[in-house]
């Protein structure tokens, strides 16, 4: 980062997760205030809300003689007297104006995939405001696609890549639909030099990490939801065989339909009543429920944590229910209404007090940045069928600072699409680590006959 800032050209550290890539950039800033350069023109961070404490706090640790201002909340303003100006993508977005106008000299977006889309106000904001150095951090550069490389890469290094048709055109295309290797290759050694990615998993880069065990554990589905699925499923092929395979607007509305119906048959695994929403709090109609007691039950004989990660808020609620009215302990409970206060109070209850053994996540507000190492065993109770995502909320407890290995239990409801679908993803070897599984929408692609080959109950 460092050189290459000194050679007029950003960065992207994509390291893998855990590998330390925030204290990474706070040396490198460090280096830029010892020789002078952060005296007139100063460095802007730019990351997501919940993580704003955190690099408060990891920059105050590595290096106090950094002065570090916050802009964020409905009071905020910026002083005069500061190194780095801290602030979150919803402020840069709404601000861009006010932060263009600052001698920038070097701009740093965290968790950079939150600019993967080129067109929305979000990356557009991000990409106007000048500085003389550009760095970008993220533990997975692409999520779905590799049009996300190219604007995390246009943003350090604008017009490296070409434009984005060109790119398609060039990489994308020949990647992903004709997995073509030569292609691939070509394409890591453009970006080298100006793109560091290592992974836990390399010994030569940290030998002393802990191994992670991942294991799929199968929950079978109560009686009274093995009815609730099958009759949700027959209503649903009703609609979707209804629809004129040869007229474009009802190819749109199928796929609509069909991920409609992952999601009312995802929610059913996981509990009728997140999906019927009739508040009936009974954790013996879930099959995933009993697994999860399971579980949980021989975590705490052993005196360790657990993190459980869920996509949906109103499935945490329920584990927070059924775990207080099984084990008389509230767990603590991490979602997007939390505040930025709540969020550092419990991630460091988590960590430092013994009392504190369950910690149930929302993946969307605490997939990425938080490091919770207290926990060696992680839970995903529902899968978002998408490696990127899902080794992100892993990664929370498997980092640098982990003693003890990791278990990664999948919760996979036996004889479901759950288990069908999963089985596809991970036969999908995608090319050279370039590339992963783009979540659930490529299934509403799939014909009437394939769809009820995967979704009916075996």
């Amino acid at each position: 980062m460092y050189h290459n800032a000194k050679i007029g050209f950003g960065s992207v550290i994509a390291d893998d997760m855990g590998l330390g890539k925030t204290l990474q950039v706070i040396t490198t800033l460090l280096k830029f205030k010892q020789e002078g350069s952060l005296d007139k023109e100063k460095a802007l961070i730019v990351a997501p809300t919940g993580l704003l404490t955190n690099w408060s706090a990891e920059i105050e640790r590595f290096a106090p003689s950094l002065k570090v201002q916050v802009f964020h909340g409905n009071q905020r303003k910026i002083a005069k007297d500061f190194d780095i100006l801290l602030t979150s993508y919803g402020i840069a977005r709404s601000d861009s104006a006010k932060l263009k106008k600052l001698p920038w000299h070097s701009l740093i977006i965290d968790e950079a995939q939150n600019i993967k889309n080129q067109y929305t106000r979000q990356s557009k904001a991000i990409k106007s405001i000048e500085a003389k150095n550009f760095i970008a951090m993220s533990g997975t550069p692409v999520e779905n696609r590799l049009s996300e490389l190219w604007s995390i890469m246009d943003y350090s290094n604008r017009n490296l890549l070409g434009d984005l048709n060109a790119f398609q055109e060039n990489y994308g295309k020949p990647i992903e639909s004709l997995n073509d290797e030569d292609v691939a290759a070509k394409l890591k050694k453009v970006i080298a030099p100006f793109m560091m990615r290592r992974l836990k998993t390399d010994k030569k880069i940290i030998s002393d990490l802990p191994d992670k065990v991942e294991i799929n554990s199968y929950a079978n589905l109560t009686e009274s939801q093995a009815s609730l699925y099958e009759s949700t499923l027959k209503e649903a092929m009703k609609s979707i065989e209804a629809m004129d395979p040869k007229d474009k607007k009802s190819l749109f509305a199928r796929k609509g339909l069909v991920l409609q119906l992952i999601l009312a048959l995802k929610q059913i695994c996981n509990h009728p009543t997140q999906f019927l929403k009739n508040k009936i709090l009974n954790s013996q109609l879930s099959g995933k429920m009993d697994l999860l007691f399971e579980k949980l039950d021989t975590i705490a004989e052993t005196g360790e944590k657990v993190l459980i990660f869920t996509q949906f808020k109103e499935m945490g609620l329920l584990l927070q229910y059924f775990i207080e009215e099984r084990y008389k302990e509230k767990p603590l409970f991490y979602h997007g209404g939390c505040s930025i206060k709540q969020r550092k109070e419990m991630t460091d209850a988590f960590q430092q007090n013994p009392a504190d053994k369950v910690f149930i996540l929302s993946l969307k507000a605490a997939g990425t940045g938080l490091n919770l190492t207290a926990a060696n065993h992680v839970i995903h109770f529902d899968l978002w069928w998408n490696p990127a995502v899902e080794a992100q909320a892993t990664d929370r407890a498997f980092r640098i600072g982990q003693q003890r290995n990791v278990f990664v239990h999948r919760f996979i409801t036996k004889n479901t699409f759950e288990e069908k679908i999963d089985a596809m993803i991970q036969s999908k070897k995608k090319l050279a680590d370039l590339t992963v599984s783009s979540g659930e929408s490529w299934i509403g692609n799939l014909s009437n006959k394939e769809l009820k080959e995967i979704f009916r109950l075996d």
